[in-house]
C-alpha cells in the first residue's frame, strides 16, 4: 500500500458509492512535460456517462487522453501543465453534470525570491499579502533583514512568473533565487564555444537528455545551469554528453564550477547603488549648503548672493534651487517611486515620511521663489538646503545601513565557504579496494562521497539556517503591530505640530523673539512639522528583531548549535527545566558488553544464535552492542541461524525489548519489564546478577527461549565525560536537570548520581517521556528536551524546546527545535545562553529603536523650544533617522563576538 502520509492512514477503507475523492498523484514524463493525474468522480451510473466525461475532457487543449473507469468511478487523465491545469479539469467535470470535490492532495512547490525595496515592516507584510492574495500559493513568508520571501504554491494553479508579477504588481521588485528542484541543479562552464548557436546547440542537446527539467545559460560567459532528475541522470553524464556534443572538429571541454553567491553579489550592487546615490547628492547639497548658510555668514564674500535679479528675486534663492532640483527629482526618485506603490496598495512606509517632508520644504521654497519674483517688498525665506541635507543624510544613512545589513549574514557565508572548490574523482577497479571509518595518520586516504552538492550535511545545515534567518521571531509581533499604525500617527502628529505653531503664533500668543531672524510663524511651524515626518522612521523597528536572528543563528551554526527559527531561539530563553535521555545523550550512546552469563542447559552457540537473530531487527544501541559481542563469541565470527531457522512475528515491545519466533521457538530480549508482561518468570540468580551489575551502573539485558529466562548480558555505556560539569553549570544558570530513561531504576538512579541529577524518571516507554514534559509543563515549568533517539521524537515534540543531539537519528533530528551538532553536552548550554543573549538583544534595539522616536519626536515638534531655544532643523532630524537605523544593525552585529559561557575542561 502506498501511504503519502499520516492523514492516509484515517481514510475509510470502504467510501458511500456517490463519494467523491480525488487522490491526485501527479508524475512528470521525461520527455513531453506531460503530467498524470488520477481522481474519483461521483455520480458515474452507467458506460455512457464515463464516455461523455472523456469526451468533453478530451476536447480541453492540452489534455493528451483522458480514461474513465464506470465501475471504480476513477479518471485517468494526462495533460501538459503549460497549456491546461488542474483547475480547468475539475471544472470541466463539474460543468458535464458530475461531483468533483475540492482536491485533498495537491502538487506543493517551494521557491524563493529575493525582494528589492522593502524598508521597514510595513513593507514585508504588505508583500506578504500580496503574496496570498495570489491564486495558488498557500503561504508565504517574507524576511525583512535577509531581503527574500519563501513561497509555497500549487504549480497546476500558478508558476514563479506570475509570482514574480505579483511582488512586481505591488511596488516591489523581485528575482527568483530557486526553486523546489535546485537541490539537483549544477551549473557547467563550457569552453570552445565560438559564437550563440553554439551555446543554442548545447541547450536544445540538453533539453533532449532523459532526466533533464529545466535549462539556463548565460551566453557571455559561456555557462549553463541545468535542473536534473537525479535517479535519471547527474552531473558527470552531463558533462560527458557537452563534451560528446562536439560536430566535426568542434570539441567543446565542460567543467563544474562554483557561482557566486547571488545574495552578496546583490548587495554589493545595493551598496554601490547606495554609495552612487550618496556621492552625487554631495554633489549638489554641499555648494547649496555653502551658498545658503557659510558664505551668507561671511561677508563681504557672500553679498552677491544677494543681488536682486528681478523684483526680489535674489542669485542666492536662483541657485539654491537649481541645486536642489536634481536632488528632490532625480536622486529622490526613489523615494516618490516608493511612496507611490505603498499608497497605492493602501500602506505607509518610510519613503511615504521622506517624500512628505522634502515635498513640503521644496514647494514651500519654490513658492518663495515664485512670490519673490512677482513682489517688490516681499521678504520670505527657502528651505531648499532642508530637502537636500535631508535627502542626503538618508541616502548616506541607507548606505551605512547596508553595508551593516550585509555582515549579519557573514557567518553564515563563512559556513558556505568550507565547502571545498574540488576534488579528485577516483575511479576504482573491480576489487573496490576503499576502506571506511578509517582514521588517516600517514598516506592518502581514500573517500567515497555518498552525497555531493546540495545533499551534503554542511549545505543542509545552511539551507536550516537560511531558513531561520527568515522565519519571524514572536517577540517581533509588537514590531509588526505598532508598523501599521505607526506612519499615519507621525503623519497626524506632523500636522498637529505645524497647527499647535503655526495658530498661536499668527494669533500673537507666543513672542515674536521665538521667531528666528527672516522666518515668520509660517515658515517656523512648518520646519517643526517636517522635523516630526522624518525624525520619526520605522525602518529601525522593523530592523530590531530580524538582524539579530539572522546574526545569533549563523554565528550558532558556526558554534555547532543548529537554532531552526527565531521561535526557537525565543522559546529557548525561557527554559527553566531540561530533561536528558540517558543512553546517547548522557552516556557516550556506544554500549559495550561487559559480561554475559547463561542460566540454562543450552549451549552458548545456539545462545548467541538466537540473540542475534532477534536482535539484527532493531536499532537500538544497545541491541546492537549485544549482537557485536555475540558475534565475536561465535566460531570464525559468523552470524548464520543454524539448521535454516526463520525469524518471523517480530515484535517491539516500546521500553522493554523485542521478541520473535525463531524457527519453532520463542525468543525474548529485553528488560524484567519485559519478562513481567510475557509472564516469564526471574528467579533469585538472575535477581542478583541484576542487583550486582546495577550498582556499577550497568544495564542488564535478559534473554528468554520458551519463557524461561536462557541467559543474560550486562552492557555499560560511559557516561560523556563533560555530563557532570555541565549539569553543575546549569544549575548556576537556575535550569534544573532531569533524567529520563527506559533503563531501569538502579542503573538509572547511578547514572544520575554520578552526573549530578537528582529527579530520575526510569522504565518509561517513549509515550510516557512525553507525558512526563507534559506533567513538568502543568506545572508551570518550560522545557526543554534532550534526546538522540526515535524514542526520544514524542518528546522532543511534547517539549517547549526540543533539543536533539547531532549523532542522533534523522527522525530525532527533524523533531527537535534545535541541533546540538557536535553532539556536544556543552552546547546545551551554549543554546541556552546565545538565545538570552540574543533575545536581550532584541530588547535593547528595540530601545534603540523607539528611544530615538519617543526622544526625538518632542524635541523635534519644539518642546524645548520655549524654554531653552533649543530647535531640531529637519536636516538634523533626518541624521537621527538615519542612525537610528544604523545603530540597531550595530547592536545587533555585536553578537558576532559571542563567546561560549562554558567549555569543558578535563
Amino acid at each position: 500500500m502506498d501511504v503519502n502520509g499520516k492523514d492516509d492512514l484515517k481514510i475509510p477503507l470502504l467510501q458511500p458509492s456517490d463519494a467523491v475523492v480525488l487522490d491526485i498523484k501527479s508524475v512528470r514524463s521525461v520527455d513531453q512535460g506531460v503530467r498524470t493525474i488520477m481522481f474519483k468522480i461521483g455520480g458515474i451510473e452507467c458506460a455512457s456517462c464515463s464516455t461523455s466525461i472523456e469526451s468533453v475532457l478530451q476536447d480541453l487543449r492540452g489534455v493528451e487522453s483522458a480514461e474513465v473507469s464506470p465501475l471504480q468511478g476513477q479518471a485517468v487523465v494526462k495533460y501538459v501543465p503549460e497549456l491546461v491545469g488542474v483547475k480547468a479539469i475539475k471544472e470541466t467535470v463539474e460543468d458535464a453534470g458530475f461531483e468533483v470535490t475540492e482536491f485533498t492532495e495537491q502538487d506543493i512547490a517551494v521557491c524563493r525570491l529575493r525582494i528589492k525595496g522593502m524598508a521597514c515592516t510595513s513593507c514585508s507584510e504588505s508583500v506578504e499579502r500580496a503574496l496570498l492574495m495570489v491564486e495558488g500559493v498557500k503561504k508565504a513568508v517574507v524576511g525583512l533583514a535577509l531581503e527574500e520571501a519563501k513561497i509555497n504554491y500549487d504549480p497546476n494553479v500558478i508558476n514563479t512568473d506570475r509570482i514574480i508579477e505579483a511582488v512586481e504588481d505591488a511596488g516591489f521588485g523581485a528575482d527568483l533565487i530557486g526553486s523546489g528542484n535546485d537541490g539537483n541543479k549544477v551549473h557547467i562552464k563550457i569552453e570552445g564555444i565560438t559564437s550563440p548557436e553554439d551555446m543554442t546547440a548545447v541547450k536544445c542537446s540538453l533539453e533532449s537528455l532523459a532526466g533533464v527539467n529545466h535549462v539556463e545559460i548565460d551566453m557571455e560567459e559561456c555557462k549553463v545551469a541545468v535542473s536534473y532528475d537525479p535517479d535519471l541522470t547527474g552531473p558527470r553524464s552531463l558533462i560527458f554528453f557537452i563534451q560528446e556534443a562536439g560536430a566535426g572538429s568542434t570539441h567543446y571541454q565542460a567543467s563544474l564550477y562554483i557561482p557566486e553567491r547571488r545574495h552578496k553579489i546583490e548587495k554589493d550592487h545595493e551598496i554601490k547603488t547606495y554609495r552612487s546615490q550618496f556621492l552625487w547628492s554631495c554633489l549638489f547639497s554641499l555648494p547649496l549648503l555653502l551658498f545658503s548658510m557659510v558664505l551668507p555668514m561671511i561677508p563681504p564674500y557672500g553679498n552677491w548672493l544677494s543681488y536682486k535679479l528681478y523684483n526680489m528675486l535674489t542669485v542666492g534663492m536662483l541657485l539654491r534651487w537649481i541645486l536642489c532640483t536634481p536632488v528632490q527629482f532625480i536622486i529622490g526618485k526613489r523615494f516618490y517611486v516608493g511612496s507611490y506603490h505603498a499608497l497605492r496598495r493602501k500602506s505607509a512606509n518610510m519613503d511615504v515620511l521622506v517624500a512628505l517632508g522634502t515635498n513640503a520644504a521644496y514647494f514651500y521654497s519654490v513658492y518663495t521663489v515664485i512670490k519673490a519674483s512677482v513682489s517688490d517688498g516681499f521678504e520670505g525665506q527657502d528651505f531648499f538646503e532642508t530637502s537636500t541635507m535631508l535627502i542626503s543624510f538618508i541616502l548616506l544613512g541607507k548606505y551605512l545601513e547596508s553595508i551593516a545589513k550585509g555582515k549579519t549574514s557573514d557567518a553564515l557565508a563563512k559556513l558556505t565557504d568550507l565547502a571545498p572548490d574540488t576534488a579528485c574523482l577516483l575511479t576504482m577497479g573491480d576489487d573496490k579496494n576503499v576502506i571506511g571509518g578509517t582514521v588517516n595518520e600517514n598516506g592518502c586516504l581514500l573517500i567515497k562521497a555518498t552525497h555531493i552538492g546540495s545533499e551534503t550535511a554542511l549545505s543542509q545545515i545552511v539551507q536550516i539556517v537560511e531558513a531561520a534567518q527568515l522565519a519571524r521571531a514572536p517577540v517581533q509581533k509588537l514590531a509588526d503591530r505598532i508598523s501599521r499604525f505607526f506612519v499615519p500617527a507621525v503623519v497626524a502628529a506632523a500636522v498637529v505640530t505645524w497647527l499647535a505653531w503655526f495658530i498661536p503664533g499668527a494669533a500673537g500668543l507666543y513672542p515674536k523673539s521665538w521667531i528666528p531672524e527672516a522666518m515668520d510663524e509660517f515658515e517656523l511651524a512648518l520646519q517643526f512639522g517636517i522635523s516630526v515626518l522624518v525624525v520619526a522612521c520605522p525602518c529601525a523597528l522593523g530592523l530590531a528583531t530580524p538582524t539579530a536572528v539572522m546574526v545569533s543563528t549563523g554565528k550558532g551554526a558556526t558554534e555547532g548549535v543548529l537554532i531552526k527559527g527565531g521561535n526557537a531561539l525565543e522559546k529557548a530563553h525561557k527554559v527553566n527545566t531540561i530533561v536528558f535521555d540517558k543512553t546517547g545523550t548522557l552516556t557516550v550512546g556506544k554500549p559495550e558488553v561487559v559480561s554475559v552469563v547463561l542460566l540454562s542447559e543450552i549451549p552458548m552457540e545456539e545462545f548467541c544464535y538466537m540473540v542475534i537473530a532477534v536482535e539484527a531487527n532493531s536499532e537500538h544501541p544497545i541491541a546492537k552492542a549485544v549482537v557485536e559481542h555475540s558475534k565475536n563469541r561465535l566460531p570464525d565470527h559468523k552470524s548464520q541461524i543454524g539448521n535454516g531457522s526463520a525469524v518471523k512475528d517480530f515484535e517491539v515491545h516500546p521500553g522493554a525489548g523485542v521478541g520473535c519466533k525463531v524457527g519453532d521457538r520463542t525468543v525474548l530480549v529485553g528488560n524484567k519489564k519485559l519478562m513481567r508482561l510475557s509472564n516469564v518468570p526471574v528467579d533469585t540468580e538472575v535477581e542478583n546478577y541484576f542487583s550486582d551489575n546495577e550498582k556499577l551502573a550497568r544495564t542488564c539485558v535478559l534473554v528468554a527461549i520458551d519463557g524461561k529466562v536462557a541467559g543474560a548480558f550486562a552492557v555499560t555505556d560511559p557516561v560523556k565525560p563533560e555530563a557532570a560539569q555541565v549539569i553543575s553549570f546549569l544549575r548556576s544558570m537556575s535550569i534544573n536537570s532531569i533524567m529520563v530513561t527506559g533503563d531501569n531504576w538502579s542503573t538509572a538512579t547511578a547514572i544520575a548520581k554520578e552526573v549530578g541529577i537528582e529527579n530520575v524518571f526510569a522504565e518509561i516507554d517513549p509515550l510516557g517521556k512525553a507525558d512526563r514534559i507534559k506533567d513538568l509543563q502543568a506545572r508551570g515549568k518550560i522545557v526543554a528536551m534532550v534526546g538522540d533517539g526515535i524514542n526520544d521524537s514524542p518528546a522532543l515534540v511534547a517539549a517547549n524546546v526540543g533539543m536533539a543531539i547531532g549523532a542522533g537519528t534523522d527522525v530525532a533530528i527533524e523533531a527537535a527545535d534545535i541541533v546540538l551538532i557536535k553532539s556536544n553536552l556543552e552546547d546545551v548550554i551554549t543554546a541556552i545562553d546565545l538565545s538570552r543573549k540574543t533575545i536581550s538583544r532584541v530588547h535593547l534595539n528595540y530601545v534603540w529603536a523607539l528611544g530615538y522616536n519617543i526622544l526625538g519626536m518632542p524635541i523635534a515638534a519644539g518642546a524645548l523650544f520655549p524654554f531653552t531655544g533649543i530647535r531640531l532643523p529637519p536636516w538634523l532630524a533626518g541624521a537621527l533617522m538615519a542612525a537610528s537605523s544604523i545603530s540597531v544593525v550595530c547592536s545587533s552585529l555585536l553578537l558576532q563576538t559571542y563567546k561560549k559561557p562554558f567549555t569543558y575542561s578535563k
